[in-house]
């Protein structure tokens, strides 16, 4: 035991500390391991800060990016359109108001390049789902060797444009060119692709065809492999062939997805601007001789750089920006009535 006067000597120890009290209070200091408090709470608010501020300095660059090479432009374009603007001198500016979109109403090459734009849209757009469809088919059945046809699939769209596009000239080229060469041999006369209407359209259009095919099955395949093996159990069970499983189990499930590729590939046919431009050669920007083959896209360019006249050109860029919300509104009334569809 210990005597009145060694209790006085030694303090007390953090378990006899008075009730209430926190361990080592007595000695007037934090435990071991324990922050200071002022430390705990300078560590508290910047975790707080941490976790509210990380992701929007993540996304941020993009938004940077976006604002300076999109937005911006973009705006910047509006501006121009509502002026009269030459590339020869930028510095002189005068208001048009609506004059530059009224101009291009009443234009006759306004019209015949939308025309142009969306023939050759349907003519490069149906046959291309309709193929990279039939050929997703073919592959999600376990073709041989499908790794093998996957990528040569994917091989004409990491084809540059002017790759593409100066083969396929060659090929539908007027003296020695390779398809007229196999409509020679069957008895047809030769087609001068780049002067005729329906021949220029469909040359530009087999080259679109060509590019993005494979890519497009690509996406049918990724979303026919998502579809539950029950559902075509199910319809074996009932006595429905294959060619009734594609038609009854595997479109039905495929429709978002069709639907997305034909926004996707509606949106290319009207920025399409790089393959009738190369295919037309020296008169390219004219979309021909005749405009036969002339889209917005290059209807644009004739109009900003070889003409030098920026107003009018800023027009058509922002009357393809409508036509693409047009597409966007369209795009969101199917997928909604889709949704609602059995």
């Amino acid at each position: 035991m210990t005597g009145p006067h060694e209790a006085l000597a030694h303090p007390a120890s953090s378990a006899e500390a008075a009730p209430g009290s926190r361990p080592g209070a007595a000695r007037g200091a934090h435990g071991r391991g324990t922050p200071p408090e002022g430390t705990a709470s300078w560590r508290s608010r910047l975790y707080r800060w941490d976790m509210k501020a990380s992701p929007y300095v993540l996304i941020a660059p993009f938004f940077v990016v976006f604002g300076a090479f999109s937005l911006v432009p973009l705006l910047y374009t509006a501006w121009y359109s509502l002026h009269d603007v030459q590339l020869s001198a930028l510095d002189h500016q005068g208001w048009a108001g609506l004059d530059n979109y009224t101009n291009l109403l009443s234009s006759e090459f306004f019209w015949n390049a939308l025309e142009n734009t969306f023939s050759i849209g349907v003519i490069s757009t149906v046959p291309q789902l309709l193929a990279a469809l039939w050929l997703a088919h073919l592959l999600h059945y376990r073709l041989r060797g499908s790794t093998v046809w996957r990528v040569v699939m994917l091989t004409p769209y990491a084809t540059s444009v002017a790759a593409a596009t100066l083969v396929f000239t060659l090929l539908y080229s007027w003296d020695g060119g390779m398809i007229n060469w196999l409509l020679h041999f069957v008895g047809v006369d030769p087609v001068n692709w780049r002067e005729s209407d329906w021949g220029s359209q469909f040359a530009v259009s087999s080259i679109v065809i060509w590019r993005w095919t494979g890519y497009n099955a690509l996406i049918y395949l990724a979303a026919m492999q998502a579809i539950p093996s029950d559902l075509y159990e199910s319809a074996a069970l009932d006595g429905a062939g294959r060619r009734q499983q594609f038609r009854h189990v595997t479109v039905p499930m495929l429709r978002p997805t069709i639907l997305f590729t034909v926004i996707v590939s509606t949106i290319g046919a009207t920025q399409l601007f790089g393959e009738p431009l190369l295919f037309g050669g020296v008169s390219g920007s004219k979309g021909g001789a005749e405009h036969q083959y002339q889209t917005l896209g290059l209807y644009m360019y004739d109009q900003g750089w070889i003409i030098g006249n920026l107003g009018k050109a800023s027009a058509i860029a922002w009357s393809m920006f409508l036509i693409l919300l047009i597409v966007a509104v369209v795009n969101m009334l199917l997928s909604r009535r889709l949704r609602k569809s059995p």
